[in-house]
């Protein structure tokens, strides 16, 4: 049976720490083992805790846990347990008691148990706090309370062991609260994806059909404008004033109509493309991209519509764009993930609406601010007779420093360069997985008078090639 967890990617994901927790670990078993003498824990103490590692393994559910907790002492010992957690509104609460019939609902604790942080005796009865993801019980406020009451004196051996089980409680709790909590989680964005369809999704195919009646609207006053020329021309009015400012007004109106409706429908259809490649249901049920590939002309259906995008945002900041003489003259057929590459695309131009600077050419004072992107072909890029195609995009400003520049595809990096900018340092980041997951790399490179940013991808087999 195949296996459902990637093992080679969850290992790559914590390559970094593999040699030093190696070592950690080894010096770990060593004090445990050492631990484990100096404790002298009976037969009974150490089948305590075994027993109680098995059971929270083969039961799930967090009401299952809390019975797992008060029952097993009682088995071994002539004790009475009960378990102590504070609930939502902060206040302590019984969640489950050995003395009692099982409990349907918690209810509140009795005010012995309140404000415990550390372990307590009162009579024949022991207190031990529950510190939820410490339980080394570094808070100064614990989480929960679990209450072991004796028929005769705790020695102070018990005592010490009682500690130790309900710190294995802490840790087991912690995990299953965390387990229970994703499990939340998922469910809320499998929840929120159908939401996304249906609420998002489809009704912003309803927009294509508005900007198409706009357009239609847009055409019938393009009509009303030639009528009035017409009508002018016939009636012997070609000198009148009046009339012309008429037609000007209406030829003015009818331009910027048609400009404003074709930028809005690029912007529609760009958001659209992202939304539907974004959240593809596929990405929420396997955790992570997914990819739905075509072939395509990468220049023409990729660059060129985000570089439309951000054109005019480029020119307001006085960002001239350097366009390759190459790029349309021989097409490159690629099979990729459109909405995601054009995704790749629209963040480099947005770090270059954000970061390209103005930088001296030369010494006569001469200044360059500018946007260059192309590719190449890399030969044997992939291992020999396997080819690749290397794109860039290119901006004019002060280099990258190394420190920045051996991070700046880490998610949630920023560079020292950022200034005053907005973002969230994920762009890189996403850049980087959307690149991998199509079976290439990337990479950043000063170069004369800025940087340069590039990734590689495999070109496809030939047909015929094996």
């Amino acid at each position: 049976m195949e296996s459902d967890f990637d093992l080679e990617s969850i290992a790559m994901a914590d390559q970094d720490k593999k040699t030093g927790d190696f070592d950690l670990i080894q010096q770990r078993i060593k004090i445990k083992r050492q631990d484990y003498k100096r404790y002298k824990f009976t037969a009974d103490q150490n089948n305590i805790l075994k027993t109680f590692f098995d059971l929270v393994q083969e039961f799930d559910s967090l009401v299952e846990f809390y019975s797992i907790a008060v029952l097993i002492l009682p088995q071994y010992m002539d004790v009475i347990c009960r378990l102590y957690l504070k609930g939502d509104a902060d206040n302590m609460q019984l969640v489950q008691a050995s003395d009692m019939d099982p409990l349907i609902s918690p209810q509140p604790a009795p005010v012995s148990v309140l404000q415990i942080s550390q372990v307590t005796r009162q009579n024949h009865t022991l207190l031990l706090p529950i510190f939820l993801g410490s339980p080394n019980g570094i808070q100064e406020e614990s989480s929960g309370v679990f209450e072991v009451v004796s028929s005769k004196e705790i020695s102070r051996q018990v005592e010490f062991f009682l500690e130790k089980f309900s710190n294995r409680i802490a840790v087991s709790l912690t995990g299953k609260l965390a387990a229970h909590q994703n499990i939340k989680h998922i469910d809320f964005v499998n929840s929120l994806v159908t939401d996304i369809e249906h609420n998002v999704i489809i009704p912003n195919m309803y927009f294509k059909h508005l900007f198409n009646k706009l357009r239609k609207k847009i055409e019938d006053m393009g009509e009303l404008e030639q009528q009035i020329r017409a009508m002018k021309g016939a009636m012997g009015m070609t000198g009148n004033e009046s009339c012309q400012k008429i037609i000007d007004k209406v030829a003015s109106l009818h331009k910027s109509l048609d400009d404003y409706h074709q930028e809005m429908e690029k912007h529609h259809k760009s958001s659209t493309l992202f939304i539907e490649s974004l959240f593809r249901r596929d990405h929420f049920t396997r955790g992570e991209l997914v990819l739905r590939t075509k072939k395509c002309v990468v220049c023409d259906e990729i660059i060129a519509p985000q570089l439309e995008h951000y054109e005019r945002r480029l020119h307001r900041q006085g960002v001239v764009i350097e366009h390759p003489v190459d790029m349309r003259a021989e097409e490159i057929v690629l099979q990729v993930d459109v909405g995601l590459l054009a995704q790749v695309y629209a963040n480099l131009f947005s770090n270059a609406l954000k970061y390209t600077e103005a930088v001296a050419v030369d010494g006569s004072g001469k200044q360059r601010k500018a946007l260059a992107y192309g590719r190449e072909f890399v030969k044997d890029c992939y291992g020999p007779g396997v080819d690749g195609v290397k794109f860039n995009v290119f901006t004019t400003g002060p280099h990258i420093s190394p420190a920045d520049a051996d991070s700046i595809f880490a998610e949630g990096y920023r560079g020292n360069n950022v200034g005053g900018q907005a973002g969230t340092g994920h762009g890189l980041s996403f850049i980087k997985q959307v690149v991998e997951i199509h079976g290439g790399w990337l990479g950043y490179e000063p170069v004369l008078h800025g940087n340069n940013f590039w990734f590689c991808l495999p070109l496809p087999e030939k047909e015929g090639d094996s």
